[in-house]
């Protein structure tokens, strides 16, 4: 499985290269895009709307601007949720933030030319224009206010939710992505709506456990694993799901929610395996 996840890593990496090439006035604008699009990542939005289409019965090739797509409007969120009026994080995928190594002003442009050009490429894609516009649908609703950017305002707050709001906060801010991800494939390979609403409920029991997975690395891990800051949530006293619960509880909570993901695959796909394994790798990541 691993093999085949590098596999299609690789596919996309070459597929992202290609775009924000040659000599314009704006350079620097361009080349600030690429340094944060191509920096080191796990590739798991996109890599899970190629595997969804191949378990739809699509061809994965034909989904690669999709996939190139939503990668685009992912890092988009990055650049600005390290920005100083946001999260204000100095490093990024192990390498400085974009605000960091090109100045705000430059990363904000960045992120905002990184959303439009996510829709750009979605657009062009050379699938049917009805799946097209599906496609283009489903990422804008999971690109604005209720999805990425609700997700950041709630998460901004000066308040002190609870879990069940903080539930609420990442699956708008984290999953909502993740899902746009999974139902994007099944569209493109023309699959049943029955495969978008299993693709959608696997992709909301991941993006929880992602969710406290990454919080509770995010306390028991180090800035050198990870490739960010590590206990910045902690200095900052910001509610997580590491704050309100302990160790085991959010060992607890990522076991039931790998589960139900795999469960949601059940009699929807003729072959999930690759996305069982995906989900209980993310599980059990160390970084």
């Amino acid at each position: 499985m691993k093999m085949e996840y590098d596999r299609c890593r690789m596919l996309i990496e070459d597929s992202l290269g290609v775009f924000f090439t040659g000599k314009y006035p704006y350079g620097i604008l361009l080349e600030s895009m690429r340094y944060s699009l191509l920096g080191e990542s796990k590739r798991i939005r996109p890599v899970l709307c190629l595997k969804f289409c191949e378990a739809a019965g699509g061809d994965m090739n034909k989904t690669l601007d999709a996939a190139c797509a939503i990668e685009m409007l992912h890092t988009y969120s990055l650049i600005h949720d390290d920005l100083p009026c946001m999260d204000d994080d100095e490093i990024r995928r192990s390498a400085p933030s974009n605000h960091i190594k090109y100045g705000e002003f430059t990363a904000t442009l960045a992120g905002d030319a990184l959303q439009a050009a996510a829709f750009d490429t979605l657009l062009n894609s050379k699938l049917a224009p009805d799946a097209v516009v599906e496609m283009a649908r489903i990422l804008a609703k999971a690109a604005g206010a209720h999805g990425i950017c609700g997700g950041q305002f709630l998460d901004m707050g000066d308040t002190r939710p609870s879990i069940a709001e903080i539930e609420e906060i990442h699956r708008l801010k984290t999953s909502a992505l993740i899902s746009a991800a999974t139902r994007i494939g099944v569209v493109a390979a023309g699959g049943t709506q029955e495969q978008v609403i299993a693709a959608e409920e696997y992709a909301l029991a991941l993006g929880l456990a992602f969710q406290v997975r990454d919080d509770l690395l995010d306390h028991i891990s180090t800035t050198e694993q990870l490739g960010k800051p590590t206990g910045s949530d902690k200095k900052s006293e910001k509610m997580t799901f590491a704050a309100l619960m302990s160790e085991d509880e959010c060992r607890d909570v990522i076991l039931r929610e790998t589960k139900k993901a795999a469960e949601a695959l059940d009699n929807n796909f003729s072959d999930p395996s690759f996305l069982v394994w995906m989900a209980q790798m993310l599980a059990e990541r160390k970084y």
